[in-house]
């Protein structure tokens, strides 16, 4: 193996936890081998198409948005033009770019590998499609590809199980968080203090912001709350916000980079309010940063959370009832705080990489 092509409908500049993990890898792979990422304009903003980080090559091609589908070209000439014994890398979330993939690579003769990092769920006017295509066309794809990979032990037997993928296919490659995330746990803090809550993710009814903001109108303890992120329900929120009478919530917009780490460091305490989850890349990173987390007991946040995090029920009254708590019990504060930064330390950006290669290596030997 001497190049691997990663493909993904989206790349940073554009926000998301999927894109900051391919980032992480691309640029992990880049130290040893030839990488490039086939991906998109969507989302890109200013950034070249066309550009070189150290090992990472990066190929952004020209996208429509079609009810969540990225709809791309030229993506499917550079397939056609990839080494025939590249690592094909696919970061599967959205319909179409699997389904190209797969055929091509059949055409070819070229194996490769899907990242499953989250069952999508039904969304929007066409949604209703989606059972049929992850059944009747998804599956096929999982079922085609060299190796699956997958987030969580929890994922393996979801993938085995609905998408009748072999056992021996499927390899675990969790998150990681950089070594810059972490700091000491927090300590507890004088009651009277208003507890400054961070929450850090895309703007989107999955990710159950709506639901903390009404958490937030149900504390009985003082709080703050700073929304980190963008994304589609933005303008909904606010207007949430302000009918709620919240004067104690600042949407900050999108941090990167040194600016994020800053509002993880300047935080109290992190909140996961999401309907689902793959691994949370934030929820790592608060880990790291020693905060005390309060995340909902969904799929994917009780996977990577259990043992660490407060892990409430999907509701705005028992958000709250969580918030309260860490914001007037000192030791359950501290205990959960030193939980999250003992956990972070298994995961790392650099053992990620290699449990990678390793699968590379048997899923296409």
């Amino acid at each position: 193996m001497t190049t691997v092509t990663q493909i993904t409908p989206y790349y940073p500049p554009h926000l998301g936890g999927v894109e900051r993990v391919v980032e992480k890898l691309a640029t992990g792979l880049g130290r040893e081998y030839e990488v490039t990422v086939l991906t998109t304009t969507l989302g890109a903003g200013g950034a070249p198409r066309r550009v070189r980080t150290g090992g990472v090559r990066i190929l952004r091609h020209l996208c429509w948005e079609i009810a969540h589908t990225p709809i791309a070209p030229g993506l499917v000439l550079s397939l056609l033009r990839t080494p025939r014994d590249t690592v094909l890398h696919l970061h599967s979330a959205h319909a179409l770019i699997p389904e190209v993939l797969a055929l091509l690579a059949r055409l070819r003769g070229q194996r490769f590998l899907v990242h499953f990092h989250l069952d999508a769920y039904a969304s929007g006017p066409m949604g209703w499609l989606l059972p049929y295509y992850k059944k009747h066309l998804y599956a096929r794809v999982l079922r085609a590809a060299a190796g699956v990979l997958v987030l969580t032990e929890a994922q393996v037997g979801f993938v085995e199980r609905t998408y009748t993928v072999p056992r021996n296919r499927i390899h675990v490659i969790p998150n990681g968080v950089g070594e810059e995330y972490f700091l000491p746990p927090r300590r507890a803090r004088t009651h009277a203090e208003p507890l400054n809550l961070l929450y850090v993710g895309r703007l989107s009814p999955q990710k159950g912001v709506t639901r903390l903001l009404d958490a937030v109108s149900r504390c009985r303890r003082p709080v703050r709350l700073t929304v980190v992120g963008d994304g589609e329900q933005r303008a909904m929120l606010g207007e949430r916000a302000r009918a709620l009478r919240l004067t104690n919530v600042t949407f900050a917009g999108s941090r990167i980079d040194a600016e994020l780490r800053s509002m993880y460091a300047a935080a109290d305490a992190f909140v996961l309010p999401s309907d689902r989850e793959g691994m949370p890349l934030v929820a790592l990173e608060a880990m790291a940063a020693g905060l005390p987390i309060v995340a909902t007991a969904v799929p994917g946040n009780v996977e990577l959370l259990d043992g660490v995090a407060m892990l409430v029920e999907p509701t705005p009254a028992a958000l709250a009832a969580g918030l309260d708590a860490i914001a007037s019990d000192g030791e359950t504060f501290e205990r959960l705080a030193r939980r999250s930064a003992e956990a972070a330390g298994s995961y790392t950006w650099t053992a990620t990489v290699e449990r990678l290669k390793a699968a590379y290596a048997e899923a296409l030997a």
